[in-house]
């Protein structure tokens, strides 16, 4: 089997997101339904209707970019017979999109998944107070001049790291606003394309996050958490993880540590996988597969026509 399914990032949610998989696919609003259920509120209608403003705040955005991908994960199982269990190797997501993926692989029921991501989401949003963190993408370097861009730029007490290896010439930094602003000037002498500054309410994946990580240590503590059907590709680990404990830990440390996407990508290619199917929103993820592993195809599927498409492809 050479297909991986991979699951999106906060940044790819849009007013109308799913609208399209509801009207086609009753499986796919009963999703809805389920993630609606689960957080006590019709977060199914402000992802129809937006304002965008609303469903950009993190708390929202993280449990409405799962539904998708889990909307597009039931229609491919009930409507074309296509199972993450037989006919993916692996399943991985970006940062938030780790929870779709471990949902989609039976780990976390879809309720619980929506519960976990609004609590993540409201804990990152809290952990550092507005305008004190911040975040740039670094882009015409790899990974070895953006660690020495992010050395360079944290002065004594402020943090600036590593949030998201994301492809060979594109890197996230996160950290103290102070940090992340020198960037720009730092950066030009380290062969750095371009810093650009990100809109993000806070600095992910940094150690500023820990407030965050406590958050969810807790509750996944308290979360049910079975054994997945296919391996993940953990995040922080770039490495596949089938263990309910390890898989917990993993999600931890992932608030406060890089998003090895890269890696990932890579350790999936050196397992056999040739195409990348992202289930969900955007297509950022099949962008970055191909810009890592030229040989490797990227699909995205979100729409019916996509689900269409890709189902005749898969079963060949």
């Amino acid at each position: 089997m050479t297909n991986a399914f991979v699951f999106p990032g906060q940044g790819s949610q849009e007013v109308g997101m799913g609208l399209a998989l509801a009207e086609a696919f009753p499986v796919a609003r009963a999703v809805f339904d389920e993630v609606d259920d689960a957080l006590g509120e019709k977060l199914s209608v402000l992802m129809r209707d937006g304002p965008i403003e609303q469903l950009t705040l993190t708390q929202n955005a993280q449990p409405a970019l799962m539904a998708v991908s889990m909307a597009v994960v039931r229609v491919l199982e009930a409507e074309f017979g296509i199972t993450v269990k037989d006919h993916a190797k692996f399943v991985a997501g970006h940062s938030l999109g780790e929870y779709s993926a471990l949902a989609a692989a039976g780990t976390f029921s879809i309720a619980d998944a929506a519960r976990l991501l609004r609590t993540r989401g409201l804990a990152m949003q809290a952990a550092v107070p507005v305008g004190q963190g911040a975040m740039a993408a670094l882009l015409g370097v790899g990974l070895d001049v953006a660690r020495k861009v992010a050395e360079e730029a944290a002065h004594e007490g402020e943090v600036c790291q590593i949030a998201n290896d994301n492809e060979p010439t594109q890197v996230v930094l996160s950290g103290s606003k102070a940090a992340v602003d020198r960037i720009q000037n730092i950066g030009k002498a380290h062969g750095v394309r371009r810093a650009i500054p990100l809109p993000v309410s806070a600095p992910f994946h940094c150690l500023l996050m820990q407030p965050a990580a406590d958050a969810m240590a807790e509750a996944l503590a308290a979360a049910q958490v079975n054994a997945p059907v296919v391996p993940v590709i953990a995040n922080v680990t770039a490495s596949p993880l089938s263990d309910p404990e390890q898989i917990k830990a993993s999600l931890v440390q992932q608030v406060t540590d890089t998003v090895r996407w890269r890696e990932c990508v890579l350790a999936m290619t050196g397992a056999g996988v040739t195409s990348f199917y992202e289930l969900g929103c955007g297509k950022v993820l099949s962008g970055l597969a191909r810009r890592i592993e030229r040989s490797s195809s990227g699909t995205p599927v979100g729409t019916p026509d996509d689900l269409r498409a890709v189902a005749e492809a898969i079963k060949g």
